[in-house]
């Protein structure tokens, strides 16, 4: 009997040093609690299935670029044809052949098979989907139905050119246009970007022309942006660079951010701002 009652007083301490249901509750209460202070927060840093895709796509089509050169001398392809077309051989060699805009009479902008026609679509997987943005959500009405835009991305003016030209743009001569996958030791691989997010109001032509005004000679109350990137992401933008890999950008400077279909003059001044600081960094570099 002595032993049952030492056990009895054994279970009792046990029990007395564990928590009281009262305290579980508390307990789950404070959790519940902060999860709700804390949630926007990681719904903010957290990378939604969106961007996770976006980048996705674009590490596929930038493997299908730099695929192309290593199977073409090193040669890439030009980041727009001049839109001549066939009176230009070169034109033949633009990674992409639609000019978009927001005429739906323009099969460029709605018509898979014009991606089909890109030195890039074999190695690509035949997959056109990873050709635009799924946060893109852009579309043209053709005799009453809704088609949505083929592309969203653009590719980096400065690697290939117009055809294999500068383009016609004063400010664009001093800076280098990039030919062979070689020359990009000039600007590390890793730093140069090949795609990115085109904003759905400023998409036209295969490149993205980042304005160089204010690089050489070094003047940041004169930056400008010609071209606008996306911002689709909560303020930021898919990118891919030359050595494959993807990230997301967050523009630090409202002004890179206007509200779509805003009617944003072009170029628009944005004197000192630091986002086209970057775009201009990872562009290109003087001759």
């Amino acid at each position: 009997m002595a032993g049952l009652a030492n056990d009895s007083k054994t279970m009792k301490t046990k029990f007395k040093t564990g928590f009281t249901l009262i305290e579980l509750v508390v307990v789950l209460a404070v959790l519940v609690l902060l999860g709700i202070v804390f949630s926007p927060t990681l719904a903010r840093t957290s990378p939604n299935t969106k961007s996770v895709q976006c980048l996705n796509n674009h590490r596929q089509l930038c493997n299908a670029w730099r695929m192309y050169a290593a199977d073409s001398g090193d040669a890439i392809v030009y980041a727009s044809n001049d839109g001549t077309g066939t009176s230009n051989p070169l034109n033949q060699y633009a990674w992409v052949q639609d000019h978009q805009d927001f005429n739906p009479s323009n099969p460029g902008n709605w018509d898979p098979s014009y991606l089909k026609r890109s030195p890039l679509w074999p190695y690509c997987g035949e997959n056109t989907a990873i050709w635009k943005c799924p946060a893109d959500q852009s579309f043209l009405l053709v005799s009453g139905v809704p088609k949505p835009r083929i592309r969203s991305f653009s590719m980096n003016l400065y690697l290939g050119g117009f055809a294999g030209t500068d383009g016609g743009w004063p400010f664009a001569r001093p800076f280098r246009i990039f030919l062979k996958a070689a020359e990009l030791s000039a600007l590390a691989p890793s730093s140069a970007f090949v795609f990115l997010d085109f904003r759905p109001d400023f998409v036209n032509w295969g490149n993205f022309l980042t304005d160089m005004t204010g690089y050489l000679p070094t003047a940041p109350s004169l930056y400008q942006l010609t071209d606008l990137p996306a911002y689709s992401h909560n303020g930021a933008c898919g990118f891919s660079f030359a050595d494959a890999h993807g990230e997301m950008k967050r523009w630090r400077d409202g002004r890179t951010m206007p509200p779509l279909y805003s009617n944003v003059p072009s170029p628009y001044r944005c004197p000192n701002n630091p986002d086209v600081a970057w775009l201009q960094d990872h562009a290109t570099r003087p001759k």
